[in-house]
Parts: C-alpha cells; sequence; structure tokens
C-alpha cells in the first residue's frame, strides 16, 4: 500500500545536511532486533537532528555507533519523564530537532513517550512519524491468525487477581489479542487465559529477528503445557491469541421454549425485544413465532 508523499523533512536519496530538517519531534522507529531492519530514512534522520532523546543511552548509543553516527543522547523513561520533558519541550519551541526512540521497535507503543508528544501537540511543535519495525505487528505478520481486526493489549498485570481481571475485559473482544509479557510469568499468564480466554489458537513469538527467534503455534491449553515444563524462557516475548468464536446460533425449539418462558412474565413486545437480544435472531422472525405461541 501506498499514501501521498510530503516534503517537510527534504526527502532525497543523499546524506542529508542538517539544514534539511526543519525543526521539531521525529519518532523513529528502532531495530527490535536485527540491525539490518533499521530504514533508510531513519538513518537519515538521526544524522540530521541536533540530538536522539532514549531510554537507555548505552542501546542507542551502541545502535548510533554501528550507524557510524555520533549524536548527543538524552535519557528519557517512565522514571526520569516529568522531570526531563519540560527540557525537551523547551528545545522544541527553540527552533531544535529531536528524535525520539526507544530501546526496541516504534516509541509510544508500551513505552513512555505519548506525553511528550501529546504536550509538543498541544504546543503547536510540528511532530512527524519516522516508522520502523514494530514487535506488535512483526509477530501478528508470522502468527498465522486473523489479522483483519487485532489488539494490542501492552503488558499484562503482574499480580495474579490483576491479570486474570484484564483477561476476563479482553476476553468478549472479537478481533486477535496481543499482549507483551515478560518470560518469567509465561507459564503462568498462559495458564490463566486457557482458564479465561477458553479453547483458542495462539502463539508466542519470542526474540523476535533475533538469533534465537521461536515462533510456536498451538491451542492456548497446548502452549500453557509446553511452557510449564519448559519454564526457564528468555528473552521479549509477545502472544497473540485468536478471537473468541462466535456461539452458534439458537435452533428454533431453544428459541420457541425461551420465548414461552419470557411470555410468562412480559408483554409480547418486551418478551421479543429480550429474546431476540439473548440469541442474536432477527426480530422480525422471533415476533412471528411470539405471534404464533399467542394464537395457540
Amino acid at each position: 500500500m501506498t499514501g501521498p508523499r510530503a516534503s517537510t523533512e527534504g526527502e532525497g536519496t543523499g546524506s542529508p545536511h542538517p539544514a534539511q530538517l526543519s525543526p521539531g519531534l521525529y519518532v523513529v522507529g528502532t531495530p527490535i532486533g536485527n540491525l539490518e531492519d533499521i530504514t533508510r530514512r531513519a538513518v537519515r534522520v538521526l544524522a540530521a537532528v541536533d540530538r536522539v532523546v532514549c531510554e537507555d543511552r548505552r542501546i542507542t548509543g551502541r545502535l548510533l555507533a554501528h550507524l557510524g553516527l555520533r549524536k548527543p543522547l538524552v535519557s528519557y523513561h517512565e522514571h526520569n519523564a516529568p522531570r526531563v520533558r519540560p527540557a525537551l519541550l523547551q528545545r522544541l519551541a527553540a527552533g531544535e530537532r529531536l528524535a525520539l526512540v526507544c530501546d526496541a521497535g516504534m516509541p509510544l507503543v508500551a513505552d513512555p513517550g505519548y506525553r511528550l508528544v501529546r504536550e509538543a501537540l498541544d504546543r503547536g511543535i510540528p511532530v512527524h512519524a519516522v516508522p520502523g519495525p514494530s514487535a506488535v505487528t512483526a509477530a501478528l505478520s508470522v502468527a498465522g491468525l486473523p489479522t483483519d481486526r487485532f489488539l494490542f493489549a501492552g503488558f499484562l498485570p503482574a499480580r495474579t487477581g490483576e491479570r486474570r481481571k484484564r483477561l476476563r475485559e479482553l476476553a468478549p473482544v472479537p478481533a486477535t489479542l496481543l499482549m507483551f509479557e515478560a518470560p518469567h510469568r509465561l507459564s503462568d499468564a498462559l495458564r490463566d487465559m486457557v482458564e479465561i480466554l477458553g479453547p483458542r489458537q495462539a502463539a508466542v513469538a519470542r526474540e523476535l529477528t533475533k538469533l534465537f527467534e521461536e515462533v510456536r503455534r498451538a491451542s492456548l491449553s497446548e502452549l500453557a503445557a509446553h511452557y510449564a515444563r519448559n519454564p526457564a524462557v528468555r528473552g521479549e516475548v509477545v502472544v497473540v491469541v485468536a478471537p473468541p468464536q462466535p456461539a452458534p446460533a439458537p435452533d428454533a425449539d431453544r428459541v420457541r421454549a425461551r420465548l414461552v418462558q419470557a411470555l410468562s412474565g412480559a408483554s409480547l413486545r418486551e418478551a421479543v425485544r429480550e429474546v431476540a437480544a439473548e440469541t442474536g435472531w432477527p426480530r422480525r422472525e422471533v415476533y412471528r413465532l411470539a405471534l404464533a405461541l399467542k394464537r395457540k
């Protein structure tokens, strides 16, 4: 799929001159493992910005060194964000060009960049997307599960009770679910998914694009059993779960029995509305059946 192209940052194929990049905040995707996955545009933007805002300066420093770049690095993470953000906004307001990156993948996906982007936009500061790799879409693309509608649910809560509550909230969502999980909690999380989400197909994608990449596809119960036997999991994990299967529509005999029950304590109109909502039958069909029961 292609889309409209703009020239606000001096699109081209050659090495950028700093003057080609307009002031603003650049949200830059970085590799999730394999360093070859960085885009040419991302390299060009990183070369032209005034400084790079990152989670861990050691990780981003290694990436820049691999690219042959040297840039001032500003550490920005969930623990120091309230303190660091005002200074970053001042730099942006003064016309600097900042690149926002995270340790791996697209910033703002389960990381603290949202508030910086939101406050920059509120102040009229331009924000540009420089798309790149994402563990979410990478896992979805190889899971072998429906991709027409999906929900990224972030990290599940660490505590069992809170995790199970979140899974109950996600259970009726008619979409493929994607969740990040810490490797040492994977077995417990899968066990809870089996109980709450039911017999669904799923995939566990681990260390995507890295040397020990693994994608295991099976039912939730099979995956839970495997990781219960093999709990020593390492690396970053994405769990992908198929949508719930629609309940089979009740047959006419069941709808008729439910109508008899509803008509004993409600008006015809109320009974029809109630039974149609419960069974998913078209209201017109339920009404026709209710009239036939009334005549009898």
